[in-house]
């Protein structure tokens, strides 16, 4: 065991403990550093990063790890290490002051405060030698400086608590209609990459809710363009080497234009999230592609992410003994070894070369369609996928005798639920049963093990409150878990947490929810989240969750509250929308009635999975096999002793139905 010298030694985090046995004295973010900078008059550095982070690892080893650095560092600061995942809030608040610096943000973030907490320098990875020439500079600059310092901290610090709509000075005077979302989306595509897929830059992350809002306009617009974008988007994500075409799931982002070399970090929100994309991709085209792919990444998982408790973990490190990407890349050789007599088939499908696709090794990818390929070598389609198909089977055993990568074991309430929408939206798009019966058991775990005393929690066995983004995101899983098994407790559960989270969380000056509730620990600035990032904001998913909820149990306080939301996210929507593209989904949502579908009678459930199969987006759907006083079901029957459909916008029916093809007729 190493040789622990520093007070995060007892930490939980992954991250912190990373770090535990560094020769820099680390206090984890808390009042005893806080206090000690105070009583010592000394500048806090704030190093914030994560466990997965490449850039992270480097600068622990170049420079943390260095006594003589940490030498400078324990002598002139107090310094705090804080996992951004474990304390988002604290990133959140600095990261945003590094920016409003003029700065670029990331990971590592590091950043100087005064012993009161305000900002004054900061920035991202420094190599060696620039970070102990900064260190001492700012030490210099604190002692000869210091008023200077302080009154740029003040600065700092009242930019940082100026609230969203001052910021932006925002109105709720846009009226939400599909002039809106038309403009927003022809703003959009003047961005799309028409030969990769995607926004046209690199870096490319898959920004999963761009591409759901796409979905969600084509199902409005029926526009061809709309369509055919998103599922080449899909095709060349799913065929680059972003996807773990071994093993399943999507790394990070590709740090390419081409999706082809990842950043190979795999996080958890973002397979949730693109679960969901492939899903409702699978549902428009019924690609038997992007089927493949939802099971591979359900597979991945199960296989490397399931925690016992029926919780999922946070992420995978993109290292493995000390280098990027070390265990998911391969050489010819090894492939020659694996496919054997089809190694020419397999090289040439996977882009598998002699001299390597990048950095003298190859990160698997497919440039070329199946049909290709079987002309190409002559043989029958199926054929091939079995030679593919043997291929990944003996790739992932032995890849699995590789040194993996580390698991960040934390368990954040928000991204599973963001995993349970997603595996609900997978089940409801290919009706496997052993799907939702995952579904269940992590829908279990989130209900009965982070939920305590009706607050949610943030991360498994530790007391911090959730926050918004974790509130949010549960509240759209219990609404997707209700429409897919037709639990009425999951409805009433995600009613009592959206009205906690009003009591908590809401901002009536803003008509905007505030990323803390009112008693977690309060920092220099109470922010909140509303452009929409990888993980869309928690004010537009909690948008769409009052909108639905608010359709669902007939309230229209919340209805009205979502409204004014969008509203205030107006003039983005129409001018931003690659920034604001939730917000954009549930603006499409809006700009039109969508069908309320409520379905009574013994066939009720079996007719509702009939329904989610089929690409409807934006929709509520109600289903029990009796009368319910459940407000979309109440006073509807099943005639005649058939189950019944009954097709409403807003509270208004049209005649009832016994078939989900009389129905569909009835939805334009």
């Amino acid at each position: 065991m190493p040789n622990k010298q520093n007070r995060l030694q007892n930490s939980t985090s992954p991250y912190l403990l990373q770090h535990a046995d560094n020769p820099v004295d680390w206090y984890p973010w808390g009042e005893e550093a806080l206090e000690k900078a105070r009583k010592e008059d000394k500048p806090i550095l704030v190093s914030i990063g994560y466990s997965s982070c490449h850039w992270c690892h480097v600068m622990a080893h170049e420079s943390f790890e260095d006594t003589s650095v940490a030498r400078i560092m324990n002598e002139y600061f107090v310094n705090i290490k804080v996992d951004r995942e474990e304390r988002p809030d604290v990133d959140q608040v600095y990261m945003e002051a590094v920016q409003s610096m003029g700065l670029n943000g990331g990971w590592p973030l590091n950043v100087f405060l005064t012993p009161d907490q305000k900002p004054f320098y900061g920035g991202t990875y420094f190599p060696k030698d620039n970070w102990t020439q900064l260190l001492n500079s700012i030490n210099e600059a604190f002692e000869k400086n210091r008023d200077k310092i302080n009154e740029s901290a003040a600065q700092f610090a009242k930019a940082l608590s100026e609230n969203i709509t001052e910021k932006y000075n925002l109105s709720d005077s846009y009226e939400i209609d599909e002039s809106i979302v038309a403009a927003g989306y022809q703003k959009l595509s003047l961005k799309f990459d028409r030969t990769w897929g995607g926004i046209d830059k690199a870096p490319k992350f898959p920004m999963p809710s761009t591409w759901l809002f796409l979905n969600n306009y084509y199902a409005l617009t029926r526009q061809a363009d709309i369509k055919e974008h998103l599922l080449f988007t899909l095709d060349k994500i799913n065929a680059g080497g972003i996807y773990d075409h071994i093993g399943g799931g999507f790394a990070r982002y590709a740090v390419d234009g081409e999706w082809h070399v990842p950043h190979f970090e795999k996080m958890l929100y973002d397979n949730g999230q693109l679960l969901s994309l492939y899903a409702h991709g699978y549902k428009l085209s019924q690609n038997p592609r992007y089927r493949e792919i939802i099971d591979e990444t359900i597979a991945w998982l199960k296989r490397e992410m399931l925690d016992e408790s029926g919780g999922f973990c946070a992420a995978l490190d993109a290292d493995s003994e000390g280098e990027e990407g070390k265990f998911y890349v391969w050489d010819q050789e090894e492939i020659n070894l694996i496919a054997g007599d089809h190694a020419d088939i397999i090289s040439y499908y996977y882009d598998v070369r002699t001299a390597g696709n990048w950095e003298e090794t190859n990160v698997l990818r497919v440039l070329h369609s199946r049909e290709d390929v079987s002309e190409r070598f002559k043989i029958p389609v199926s054929q091939l996928e079995g030679i593919i198909e043997k291929f990944k089977i003996s790739a992932l055993e032995r890849r699995s005798q590789r040194v993996r990568p580390g698991l960040d074991n934390k368990i954040i309430s928000g991204w599973n639920a963001l995993v349970l929408t997603g595996l609900l939206e997978a089940y409801q798009a290919t009706g496997d049963p052993a799907v939702l019966a995952l579904a269940r058991e992590n829908y279990n775990f989130l209900t009965e093990k982070m939920i305590i005393d009706k607050r949610l929690m943030h991360v498994y066995l530790l007391p911090t409150q959730g926050f918004a983004d974790d509130y949010s995101a549960m509240i759209q899983a219990l609404i997707k878990y209700y429409e897919t098994t037709f639990d009425a407790k999951a409805l009433e559960l995600a009613t009592q947490l959206t009205d906690q989270m009003i009591e908590d969380f809401f901002d009536e000056d803003q008509s905007l929810f505030f990323y803390t509730g009112d008693k977690a620990e309060q920092l220099i600035a109470r922010k909140s989240e509303f452009f929409d990032n990888v993980i869309p904001s928690s004010n537009s998913m909690m948008a769409e969750n009052l909108f639905k909820l608010g359709t669902h149990m007939d309230n229209d306080s919340y209805r009205d509250l979502a409204a004014k939301m969008v509203r205030l996210a107006g003039k983005f929507i129409k001018e931003e929308t690659e920034y604001m593209s939730n917000w954009a989904s549930i603006a499409v949502m809006m700009s039109k009635p969508i069908p309320e579908i409520a379905i009574v009678g013994e066939n009720a459930f079996e007719l509702a999975s009939e329904f989610n199969k089929r690409a409807i987006p934006n929709k509520v759907i109600m289903a029990s096999p009796e009368e319910s006083d459940l407000p979309l079901l109440e006073y509807k029957t099943a005639i005649g002793g058939e189950t019944t459909i009954y097709v409403c916008f807003n509270k208004t029916c049209k005649l009832p139905v016994q078939t989900v093809d009389e129905a569909l007729k009835q939805i334009p």
